[in-house]
């Protein structure tokens, strides 16, 4: 008998969880939600019957009114879809894929597809707002420092323990469970990276890198926001210095695609051309991103 949609997305789920797939229980609540509720319309057709005016029909009740949860379940429901086809259940493109797809059918309201762009400081500014993030004080301040410096989220520094660093080989090791990917990232620390963790080292008082004001706690996510407005930087956001690297390597380091969305810890390319993708390109990346720490602490 074929397996429905609901019983696949349901395994999916329980899989992804017992290999420690997602970082939390707020993720695995998530995508329960949005595969046991919102995706209800669906849940007993079978694998292979899934059309694209399924998945509309699934979508249309929530979107523009509750964009952000049309738009995961858009991704959930491509995801599932995508798995199913791997291991047989179904052929053909995906109907709940985006691109060349839905992009025709659903439009995004205007003022939040402005908002999926992070306010992003122009790298030509990168010099003197990192000057002036040095002169502020505080925990915070420092790690909003390592997140420019290697072009990393908020989270993957905030919650970096001393155990994820050789500061010899000058690597980070950011686990998978921490990643967006899913994936281990090995980040190449310029000399810049390196000095600011020596100096946070000396101040250690538990196995983060950077400590929270409670006891054994991480920084909190507001934390890094508050020392961006301290440095005059209140216009533009944490995330948005991916940009503000990612502009940079393309106008003015010339960086290869691959390299500088390696450094991003993006994934390029279809799934064959990953499929080759034998290595992370780390030295490359470690050149890479010594340039630009280079440039933003005006040595450039």
């Amino acid at each position: 008998m074929a397996m429905t949609f609901g019983e696949y997305a349901d395994a999916f789920v329980d899989a992804a969880v017992k290999a420690g797939r997602w970082r939390g229980a707020k993720t695995e609540a998530r995508w329960r939600n949005l595969l046991e509720n919102h995706a209800k319309p669906i849940r007993a057709k079978t694998l292979a019957s899934v059309k694209t005016k399924d998945v509309i029909n699934v979508l249309n009740p929530i979107w523009g009114d509750k964009q952000e949860t049309a738009e995961k379940l858009r991704e959930a429901i491509e995801r599932v879809l995508d798995a199913a086809k791997v291991e047989g259940h179904r052929a053909g493109d995906n109907p709940a894929a985006w691109r060349g797809n839905l992009e025709h059918v659903l439009h995004k309201p205007n003022e939040l597809v402005t908002a999926e762009h992070h306010a992003a400081l122009p790298h030509v500014e990168a010099p003197a707002f990192m000057k002036h993030l040095a002169e502020v004080k505080g925990v915070s301040a420092r790690a909003l420092e390592l997140c420019i410096l290697t072009a990393c989220r908020s989270g993957e520094v905030r919650f970096a323990v001393w155990t994820e660093f050789d500061l010899e080989k000058k690597t980070w090791l950011i686990p998978a469970i921490r990643m967006k990917s899913g994936k281990e990232h090995r980040v190449p620390l310029a000399e810049q990276a390196i000095k600011l963790l020596e100096s946070m080292r000396q101040k250690s008082v538990n196995e983060f890198v950077f400590p929270g004001v409670r006891d054994k706690k991480p920084l909190s996510d507001a934390s890094l926001g508050k020392a961006l407005q301290a440095a005059g930087g209140g216009a533009y956001t944490v995330h948005g210095f991916r940009s503000t690297f990612r502009d940079w390597a393309t106008e003015v380091a010339h960086a290869p695609r691959e390299i500088a969305e390696a450094a991003l810890a993006h994934v390029v390319g279809d799934a064959v051309e990953r499929s080759y993708a034998r290595s992370d390109a780390l030295e490359r990346r470690r050149a890479l991103m010594q340039e630009w720490a280079a440039h933003c602490c005006g040595l450039l």
